[in-house]
């Protein structure tokens, strides 16, 4: 039997049927993609999903901060043209890069100087619904909600299917067998708790191998609103304190649609942030500086504070060989999931589904692990960042935590364009394209970054968090 994912034309002769299990940001872009090539294609979800911008159950993290980096934009744009426009139209904040943050990271603060990029902070509820709206808008495309899959139907050559069991009372049945339903591809977009490893093991294929890197990082989030306007003592429109190995709280607070901010504090395992008032208020009084409790001390509450404390990176290498079937692939956090302080999740979910459209295009057949490879490789550099990052925290455990030396020498020289990066605009602009995913790490080596790196002073910069914006002179 070739190997094809799906078949060629498909889209077109009305032979093929695609099967998406998950409905989040991963499954609902891969399915977007795959309308092209398959005549049907079903994205089965464990929720109901909501009419509107509402959180749900199946996204435990959607009540926390969420920023969409430049890498991202341009993904989702490709992929739905005029999407970002279409959030911002909805009350998504803008918020420029380094001109309206203030941030601490490796013991500076960060001049505040002109924009050279932006990011966009809406609620993930709203983000998630406008991509809903926009896919689901295909007749190609359906959902088949409160239901979830239970295993695969096939063998190690070959996926055939999926089987299907109704979630609520009606799963409780007694003697009630799972449903089959056919398909020619499957894709897991079921997130980080994906189940494929067993579904793989129960029709004679090899799961693939995972590696995992854990801090034991955990966060906690409230809404607040306030009355600044800009006019007082800042005009900063988000600040962040960036933990490092030796100061290991981190606080993070920027705008949402609706006039209202998120803030997000966090600590290492015993050092969790509390969720009553009181006490969250008080955590601020952990971090380097006590901007962050001021900024909490002047707002108002709008909501109880969440935790969330699932934030290991896992990355499951279904690039590798292996005894695996035709038929099959895994995308989004069931393929390689991120600490989430990062920001990198919802932008790899667009690279991996872009990843998938070129691979179907391409004039070579896409077999399986070819395709699979492809978006490995559209994740690859937030693995790098995130897990590169996690590893010199002294918590840091898991297959994947163990520092080579091209670990250290990679460390060492990032620290260096980390310091330098603070004061001097040209180094600061390339370390955060690398950081939000729109240049490759390998700008942080081009001839004249490696040279101020290597040779080029550590340039002043501020002494305490700058309050305001730098004047373009």
């Amino acid at each position: 039997m070739v190997d094809t994912v799906i078949g060629r034309g498909a889209g077109r002769s009305g032979a093929r049927h695609a099967v998406v299990i998950g409905g989040s940001l991963a499954g609902l872009l891969a399915a977007h993609v795959l309308a092209d090539h398959a005549e049907r294609v079903t994205i089965v979800e464990r929720d109901r999903l909501p009419d509107g911008p509402e959180p749900r159950g199946g996204v435990p993290q959607s009540r926390h901060t969420h920023v969409l980096i430049p890498g991202g934009q341009g993904a989702y744009d490709t992929l739905l043209p005029g999407f970002t426009d279409e959030l911002l139209a909805h009350g998504a904040p803008r918020v420029g890069a380094p001109n309206d943050i203030v941030q601490w990271q490796g013991g500076r603060w960060f001049r505040r100087t002109e924009e050279t990029a932006h990011f966009i902070t809406p609620t993930r509820p709203l983000l998630e619904w406008l991509v809903r709206r926009r896919v689901l808008a295909n007749p190609r495309i359906e959902v088949v909600e409160g239901t979830e899959t239970v295993g695969l139907v096939g063998d190690c050559v070959r996926v055939r299917g999926v089987l299907l069991r109704e979630r609520g009372a009606a799963a409780a049945a007694v003697g009630r067998e799972p449903q089959r339903l056919a398909a020619d591809l499957v894709v897991d977009a079921s997130g980080r708790g994906s189940k494929a490893a067993d579904w793989l093991t129960a029709i004679g294929a090899e799961p693939p191998v995972e590696e995992t890197l854990e801090t034991g990082l955990s966060y906690a989030t409230r809404l607040y609103r306030t009355d600044e306007d800009g006019s007082g003592d800042s005009d900063a429109r988000g600040h962040f304190i960036v933990p490092n190995p030796g100061q290991t709280f981190g606080a993070v607070v920027l705008p949402v649609e609706g006039e209202r901010w998120n803030v997000t504090l966090w600590g290492l395992r015993g050092a969790e942030p509390p969720l009553d008032d009181r006490g969250f208020t008080e955590y601020a009084d952990r971090l380097p500086h006590p901007i962050v409790r001021k900024w909490l001390d002047a707002a108002k509450a709008d909501s109880t504070a969440l935790a969330y404390r699932t934030t290991a990176n896992i990355r499951r290498r279904y690039d590798r060989p292996g005894r695996r079937p035709a038929g099959f692939l895994a995308t989004g956090d069931a393929q390689c999931v991120f600490n989430p302080i990062y920001g990198q999740g919802m932008t790899v979910a667009a690279f991996s589904a872009l990843a998938l459209r070129d691979a179907l295009a391409d004039s070579r057949t896409p077999t399986t692990r070819r395709v699979q490879k492809a978006m490995f490789a559209a994740s690859r550099q937030a693995w790098d960042i995130s897990a590169g990052s996690d590893k010199n925290m002294p918590t840091a455990s898991g297959s994947a935590a163990r520092s080579t030396v091209a670990d250290r020498f990679s460390g060492w020289y990032l620290g260096r364009v980390e310091a330098r990066a603070t004061g001097d605009p040209v180094i600061s602009k390339v370390f955060r394209d690398v950081l939000y995913l729109s240049a490759p790490v390998s700008a942080l080596f081009a001839p004249r970054i490696a040279k101020a790196v290597l040779f080029g002073p550590v340039r002043p910069a501020p002494q305490e968090p700058p309050m305001r914006r730098e004047s373009r002179g």
